[in-house]
């Protein structure tokens, strides 16, 4: 059955980093194997000629290219291989880039192994997967000064004017895309705002269809954009 396995390529320069998450996957996540690890951005795109792997962790800054330049070529080159940005920077612009360059999704490194094997895993179903503080960041700097501080996310009303596209939301629809856009998974949302699971479910799935996105990705790159 090692066909079936999702073949991960490792891109980080920090060796003892790379080799430690590469024994941890090979030990706890039986359902993947690392193809190999790259240095640098340069060699991660010959190892994407290579191997063609699933899914590419890879580091944001490296000598020679960084991640963000080698994410553009592999996507364009290859745009199913999927790519999780791993870093230890909070930087806005370094995640903006990154996304906008194709990747699908930017986590901090201090994650833990067990929940970066069940980011990997979500990838398969084409789920964004970024650090809930980072996209609650990314998304707040760009709407200054209209954070709501009970609940820490900003209030859509207050921008709703300058963004024309949100009027074809709901009240309530409004408010889950803030949720959305600021990292909340669709459990979070249903205890923020007291609603069944499956009620958020219908709604996410009315979202999608009226802004003609697919995935929980574009709705943040569409507010990140805006």
């Amino acid at each position: 059955m090692a066909d079936s396995k999702l073949k991960v390529l490792l891109a980080d320069d920090q060796m003892l980093f790379a080799q430690s998450l590469q024994t941890f996957l090979c030990n706890y996540a039986d359902d993947m194997t690392v193809v190999d690890i790259a240095l640098n951005g340069r060699i991660a795109v010959l190892m994407a000629d290579k191997y063609h792997p699933d899914i590419i962790l890879m580091d944001v800054r490296m000598p020679e290219m960084d991640g963000v330049e080698a994410v553009k070529i592999i996507k364009q080159k290859y745009p199913d291989i999927k790519v999780i940005m791993l870093s230890t920077y909070h930087e806005d612009e370094l995640v903006r880039t990154s996304l906008v360059a194709g990747a699908s999704g930017y986590l901090l490194k201090e994650i833990s192994p067990t929940e970066l094997i069940t980011a990997i895993r979500s990838l398969q179903s084409n789920t964004i997967q970024i650090s809930p503080e980072i996209a609650h960041e990314l998304v707040l700097k760009k709407y200054n000064g209209t954070e709501d501080n009970r609940s820490g996310v900003m209030d859509i009303s207050s921008v709703e004017d300058s963004l024309p596209w949100l009027k074809t939301l709901t009240k309530r629809e409004r408010e889950i895309f803030t949720l959305i856009a600021t990292g909340y998974d669709n459990e979070q949302i249903a205890d923020q705002l007291n609603l069944a699971l499956q009620t958020v479910k219908n709604q996410i799935s009315t979202i999608y269809s009226k802004l003609e996105v697919k995935d929980r990705f574009e709705i943040i790159r569409l507010a990140n954009k805006h």
